[in-house]
């Protein structure tokens, strides 16, 4: 997935986008519905359920590739990878604040661009600002956003030497 082979351990937020387990979960029904024809009696249908569980099976291993390939996010120490986009943290200026939840108006960074190649934030995700050192706004998103801004935060800070109370303290 990462077009950087990582080192482990150096990963500091990873989500898969989706999980293999959800392959089973379609010829699983499918068993249990022909343990309740055994038990039950009568005709079972063989052919009907192991081709409905292929082709379940098939179908949902296209979703977990496409969803491991499009909505998967990953943060090293040089690089976030949203989908198949990568971008340095050293092209990343700063992330901006939370939006307000109170606000009527909408912030600056909410209708920019979204990282990945997909044309908005992905479903069941959510997104926060960033600012890039070109003066461009873009939108870095993740179901577990919060960590995912703080390590990014953080990896940040330690990449441009600590955080503005430090810099100022020297």
């Amino acid at each position: 997935m990462s077009e950087a082979i990582n080192a482990p351990g150096s990963v500091l937020f990873s989500e898969p986008g989706a999980r293999w387990r959800a392959i089973a979960y379609g010829p699983a029904l499918c068993t249990i519905i022909l343990v309740i024809e055994v038990i039950r009696g009568g005709a079972i249908h063989w052919f009907g359920l192991a081709f409905c569980a292929l082709l379940l099976a098939g179908f949902v291993w296209l979703q977990v590739v496409a969803g491991r390939r499009h909505i998967s996010v990953e943060l090293t120490p040089e690089s976030l990878r949203e989908g198949t986009e990568v971008t340095s943290l050293r092209d990343i200026a700063e992330v901006l604040p939370e939006e307000d939840e109170e606000s009527w108006d909408y912030e600056d960074w909410q209708s920019a661009r979204a990282l990945g190649e997909l044309s908005g934030v992905p479903r069941r995700r959510r997104g926060f600002g960033l600012k890039l050192k070109d003066g461009r706004l873009v939108q870095a998103w993740a179901r577990d956003h919060l960590t995912l801004r703080a390590e990014l935060t953080a990896a940040l800070e330690r990449l441009n030497g600590g955080t503005v109370e430090e810099k100022e303290a020297r």
